[in-house]
């Protein structure tokens, strides 16, 4: 056989580009397809402690690496900005509280939760052990942090008891309701339940505790993780394995507490294991939803709570929840657990 001419190979070689041109967008181009092999920041809400439990978990197991992702955690500091961090690409992914981030996207700015790290409220009062019922705060001093939620927090408790509100006189204690409500210095103050809740019953036998959605607040993921719209469109590679891969952490973290609390504990020295393990034990049942899904966002109930967050004063008008959570990911990655494990 002669060997082929010049045109002939040329002609070959052509339709071998062309067949390869075709064939490559197909395989990988799209943002939105394969496994992305990035490194992403994933800056946290407050100090670590149980809540966060999951997300330690997924990156001492691997899961985010399974996923594609290589993830690193933040502790915010005393001057941090989750959003401007966020919007200034200093970090991919945030844990933002659900009011903070209706306070944010009230000022214009264009961020997306993707993944519910809790299924209710984490928002309460606790109050001293002679403050039987919400309604008894009237006349009496509760500290606040002095975040806008605090105010609606409180309202909502007293009035869904059937008190008045305004008779409440408030002072704010930042942060500090333990030793502010130990010390005498507050009949009772604005807490997390899951948090400063068990650390105060732990410590002091006959404290209460309301949890706001027991007084008529609608349900609401408390804490979610959020990014920017830019990056749900155009990493929703990087978004997909994130939220996966913490999925399949804080599955981990109910099915094996004891592991959780060690990684946590591991990663974060100082922390008391005793309570943060019994932390973990009051919250870890917030990481379900009735369905048994993780980090998925029931819609209905969402717009319940965007009405609350309106007419208690967070936000001026009610956030458009189409707007401000996508669903997708986590169904995505709740479909995949579901098939995985049948």
């Amino acid at each position: 056989m002669l060997p082929p001419t010049r045109s002939v190979r040329h002609l070959a070689a052509l339709l071998l580009a062309v067949a390869a041109a075709l064939v490559l967008p197909a395989c990988g181009s799209s943002p939105d397809a394969g496994r992305p092999d990035e490194a992403a920041k994933l800056l946290l809400d407050f100090h670590p402690g149980a809540v966060h439990a999951g997300i330690y978990l997924a990156m001492a197991r691997g899961f985010d690496e399974a996923e594609g992702v290589r993830l690193s955690v933040e502790i915010p500091g005393s001057g941090t900005d989750a959003v401007k961090s966020l919007l200034s690409g200093q970090a991919r992914f945030a844990v933002l509280d659900l009011h903070d981030l209706a306070i944010a996207r009230a000022k214009g700015r264009d961020l997306v939760a993707v993944m519910a790290l809790v299924q209710r409220p984490l928002a309460a009062v606790v109050a001293a052990p002679d403050v039987p019922r919400p309604r008894a705060l009237e006349h009496r001093t509760v500290g606040v942090t002095g975040l806008p939620s605090d105010t609606a927090v409180l309202d909502s408790l007293v009035r869904g008891d059937g008190g008045d509100p305004a008779k409440v006189r408030r002072v704010t204690i930042g942060f500090d309701a333990v030793p502010a409500l130990l010390g005498g210095r507050v009949s009772g103050a604005t807490a997390f339940w899951n948090a400063e809740g068990v650390a105060l019953q732990a410590r002091r036998p006959g404290v209460h505790v309301f949890r706001v959605d027991e007084y008529g607040a609608p349900a609401y993921p408390e804490l979610v993780l959020v990014t920017t719209r830019a990056t749900t469109q155009d990493s929703p590679a990087v978004v997909r394995a994130t939220v996966t891969a913490l999925q399949r952490g804080y599955r981990s973290a109910i099915s094996d507490p004891d592991s959780a609390v060690s990684e946590l504990q591991a990663a974060v020295p100082g922390l008391d294991r005793a309570l943060v393990a019994k932390q973990l034990d009051a919250v870890s049942e917030t990481f379900q939803a009735a369905s048994g899904q993780i980090g998925t966002f029931d819609v209905p109930a969402l717009r319940t709570w965007a009405a609350w967050e309106a007419r208690f004063g967070i936000v001026k008008t009610a956030p458009e929840v189409a707007d401000m959570f996508n669903p997708r990911f986590a169904e995505e990655g709740a479909a995949k657990a579901t098939e995985d494990s049948g």
